[in-house]
C-alpha cells in the first residue's frame, strides 16, 4: 500500500510539470512568432508573446478529444482562477495569479523596465528576457524558458530576418533573404533539416505555401506554420 501511494504522488508530481512545457509555436506567414503556448493540466492552453505577456488562454476542447486545434479556438476555463487584487505591485495587480493548480509570477514595478509587467514564472519554469544593453532586435524579447535558450537574429542579419525566431533549444530555424522573391522574403524557410517552399510572385498562388509541413515536431516543440 505505501509503494503504491509513493507510486501515485510522484506520478502526480511528473504530471504537473509535464503538463506546464511550451505544447505549441505558431509562425505567421510573414515568419513572425504570433505565441508560444503552454500546456497546463485540464487541457488549458495559455499563449504568451514573445516579449512575455499573456495573450488568450483557455480548455482546449479539440485537444481533449486527441485532435489537433487548427485554428486555436478556446473556451472558457471553468476550473479556478485567480487574479492579483488591486493591492498588488501596480506591474502586475489584476493579472492571472493561478489557473487551476498553476501559478504565474510577473516582474515588478520596481525592477529593470525591459522586464516589469512581464511574465516571470509559470508554473515551474522560469521565464528570462535579454536586458535593455542588448540588441535592438530583440530586447525585450525572452531569453529562456526553463532551461531552454531562445535567440533572434539582430539588427545586423538580413533586414527580411532581423527579429525573428534563430532558434528554439537546439532547434535552428531559417527565413528567405529579403533579396530573393518577393512573394516569400522573410517567410520561413526551414526547421532544422524540414524545409519550406512557396509559390513565387509569377505563379498562380503566390505567396502560399508550396511544400512542408504546416505543424511540424521538431525537438521539444511543435511549430505551427500558418498560411498566412
Amino acid at each position: 500500500m505505501k509503494k503504491i501511494s509513493l507510486l501515485s504522488i510522484a506520478l502526480f508530481i511528473f504530471a504537473a510539470g509535464f503538463a506546464q512545457n511550451v505544447s505549441k509555436i505558431t509562425i505567421t506567414g510573414t515568419g513572425s512568432i504570433e505565441s508560444i503556448a503552454f500546456g497546463l493540466d485540464e487541457n488549458v492552453i495559455v499563449n504568451v508573446s514573445k516579449d512575455g505577456n499573456i495573450g488568450r488562454w483557455g480548455y482546449d476542447r479539440f485537444q481533449a478529444r486527441g485532435q489537433e486545434n487548427y485554428q486555436e479556438i478556446l473556451d472558457t476555463y471553468v476550473g479556478r482562477v485567480e487574479y492579483y487584487s488591486q493591492d498588488a505591485d501596480v506591474a502586475y495587480r489584476g493579472k492571472v495569479k493561478s489557473i487551476g493548480r498553476t501559478t504565474f509570477t510577473y516582474y515588478a514595478s520596481y525592477e529593470n523596465d525591459v522586464f516589469k509587467g512581464k511574465l516571470k514564472t509559470l508554473g515551474a519554469n522560469n521565464i528570462e528576457y535579454y536586458q535593455a544593453y542588448d540588441n535592438d532586435a530583440y530586447k525585450g524579447n525572452i531569453k529562456s524558458i526553463g532551461g531552454t535558450a531562445i535567440s533572434w537574429y539582430s539588427s545586423y542579419d538580413n533586414e527580411a530576418l532581423r527579429g525573428k525566431l534563430k532558434s528554439f533549444g537546439s532547434t535552428s530555424l531559417g527565413y528567405y533573404n529579403s533579396y530573393e522573391d518577393k512573394a516569400f522574403r522573410g517567410k520561413l524557410k526551414n526547421i532544422d533539416g524540414y524545409n519550406y517552399t512557396y509559390y513565387s510572385s509569377f505563379e498562380k498562388y503566390s505567396g502560399s505555401m508550396k511544400s512542408g509541413a504546416s505543424l511540424q515536431t521538431v525537438g521539444t516543440a511543435r511549430y505551427y506554420v500558418r498560411n498566412y
